[in-house]
């Protein structure tokens, strides 16, 4: 099969890529879809990459809740889950949300607390400590809390945690959770979760805050046909859209409804928590999912990665303007903590790929003392640098805890749980795009071996990096906030949803760095005022010491615009993806 030309003709860019246009046809039906709806070239594109026909675009441009959300009923146990709950809430019983230390489990215990609280009832909260309880329930957490408590609330965990769900005696668990399930669960009361084995799999994009507000409709639609009023659940969605950004779930159906709601709910900035948190991080503009995902939500996972677990969910629950303040300053202050850790690790771990090669199905590495704190942000890096699943691992005492990163069309998760129902590993779970295992010294090498083989049978490490998608062409003139506003009525734009790729032909460019690691460049093709653009994390990879000092030599330059506030001026730049010599 011949292969399509490469765009301009750039077969091996300065990252390694091969640079892919949009084909003949798809422009053919952006053309069309014009003539068809009257809308901007450029969203059509866009439109037409998404597979939107024209007569769905008008929906797909306007997603809301009321067309996409689906029958909470849709999903196994719904209906006891939310029973019970109601039933704790309503008969003064002892309710405690057991939850995950990451912004996603944040954010489900978050919405449970709000919803009971306007319910008159108070709760737990549990947060298990990263290093010395690990992920999820535990036999000792679950025995304690059932001693006390009718009802235990898992959230964004629990699946596969079933020999601690056995020991909640006396208490009714719930599990509320997203990641992929055995074909046994545990023995709980409900167990609601779009990735069980006997789900259809139509829900699987769910975060666990988006099944936690699914439970929580049909716990309303309950109450009401008890001629109760439940609470007010469209203010809890800027909730539910940072859980969904920051755990990278795909930006499709009710997902895409639900940040585009929660965004216009966050920016009425009525929750105390969420407030504080973007004031400290100095946002001075609408809240988008770039702010959701890098700068709101690393700081509300800081707390569960190296400082006290429950620190994010008590400031997205929180009531108290003086207290968030002085939560979200303890968390701003973890999270600068939190980079220092990385750089260290990562550094240390890019060496120890270096060395094994790179060219397989998987990158490892694996030292004593790394915490596990950053092991997921240090395995997300190395997938970045390598194209390849990543797997980070710090141990103590003998015992590894990692967690593992993969790229588009390879099921890590799967892979993980396989190993680990072969006794390779002491446990391991997740969802196909991320996972944790723990294992012992001597289970390194044969599991790491083991997996590798997993995913090379899924194709992964076939080739080199992956082909760079550009959608169009443009010229530095035509990088507007008009053009802007057009692109953004097809967002939100995230995981499975990427924003626009724009390549610029043979630019003039110029260079200055920004701190240690990032560069500042402008673009100047002569159609008009240079375009601006910044290059983040430039000198971690090949592009910053490519183009620091580039002379008179000119580039083809691909990267997503996007707006850029500063001194109160808003203005256009570039988010530079790749380079090549033009």
């Amino acid at each position: 099969m011949l292969r399509a030309p490469a765009f301009l003709n750039v077969e091996t860019s300065l990252t390694g890529r091969r640079w892919i246009g949009p084909s003949a046809e798809a422009d053919r039906l952006a053309e069309a879809m014009v003539q068809a709806t009257r809308l901007p070239l450029p969203l059509c594109r866009i439109l037409v990459s998404r597979n939107v026909s024209p007569a769905d675009a008008e929906a797909y441009l306007a997603p809301s809740l009321r067309d996409l959300l689906p029958d909470p009923l849709s999903l196994r146990d719904m209906a006891p889950a939310a029973a019970r709950l109601i039933r704790a809430a309503t008969r003064a019983e002892r309710i405690a949300v057991f939850a995950d230390y990451d912004v996603d489990g944040g954010a489900s215990a978050a919405l449970l607390l709000i919803w009971l609280r306007a319910m008159g009832r108070d709760a737990t909260l549990y947060i298990p400590d990263r290093i010395d309880e690990g992920y999820g329930p535990n036999v000792a957490a679950m025995a304690s809390l059932a001693a006390t408590h009718d009802l235990i609330v898992c959230v964004d965990c629990g699946t596969l945690s079933h020999e601690p769900v056995a020991a909640a005696k006396g208490a009714d668990v719930v599990i509320l959770d997203h990641h992929l399930a055995l074909e046994t669960l545990p023995d709980a009361l409900a167990v609601v979760n779009p990735n069980r084995q006997d789900e259809d799999g139509t829900l699987a994009h769910l975060c666990a805050a988006g099944v936690v507000f699914l439970l929580l409709v049909e716990a309303n639609r309950q109450l009401r046909a008890t001629g109760i009023t439940g609470p007010d659940l469209m203010a809890m969605l800027d909730l539910v859209a940072l859980a969904t950004v920051a755990d990278v779930a795909p930006l499709v159906g009710v997902n895409r409804a639900f940040v585009r709601q929660g965004l216009k709910v966050m920016a009425r900035r009525d929750r105390h928590g969420l407030r504080a948190l973007a004031d400290i991080a100095r946002m001075d503009q609408a809240p988008t999912t770039y702010a959701l995902g890098f700068l709101l939500g690393p700081r509300v996972n800081a707390g569960g990665r190296i400082g006290q677990a429950d620190l994010g969910a008590r400031l997205l629950c929180c009531d108290d303007p003086a207290l968030a303040a002085s939560l979200a300053a303890r968390l701003d202050q973890l999270n600068t903590d939190r980079r220092e850790i990385e750089a260290r690790v990562r550094e240390e771990a890019l060496a120890q790929c270096d060395a094994r090669g790179t060219d397989g199905p998987l990158v490892w590495a694996a030292a004593d003392g790394w915490h596990p704190g950053v092991v997921g942000i240090v395995a997300a890096r190395l997938k970045e640098a390598t194209h390849r699943p990543a797997v980070v691992i710090g141990f103590e005492d003998g015992i590894g805890k990692g967690s593992a990163r993969s790229v588009p069309g390879v099921d890590l998760g799967a892979a993980i749980q396989r190993i680990a129902a072969e006794g390779l590993i002491l446990k391991g779970g997740g969802h196909k795009m991320a996972a944790g295992l723990t294992l012992t010294r001597d289970q390194l090498e044969p599991a790491m071996a083991r997996l590798g083989e997993l995913l090379a049978r899924q194709g992964s490490g076939a080739g080199g990096p992956a082909d760079l998608r550009i959608d169009s062409l443009l010229m530095t003139s035509a990088a507007t906030i008009p053009l802007l506003e057009q692109i953004e009525a097809a967002g939100p734009f995230g995981a499975a949803a990427p924003a626009p790729r724009f390549a610029f032909a043979n630019v003039a460019v110029a260079t200055r760095r920004v701190g240690e690691s990032h560069l500042k460049v402008s673009l100047s093709d002569g159609s008009g005022p240079a375009l601006d653009g910044i290059i983040f994390g430039a000198f971690d990879g090949p592009l910053g010491p490519a183009l620091e000092n580039v002379g008179h030599r000119r580039f083809h330059v691909a990267g997503k615009v996007e707006l850029n506030h500063w001194n109160g001026r808003a203005r256009v730049q570039l988010r530079v993806d790749d380079a090549a010599p033009s």
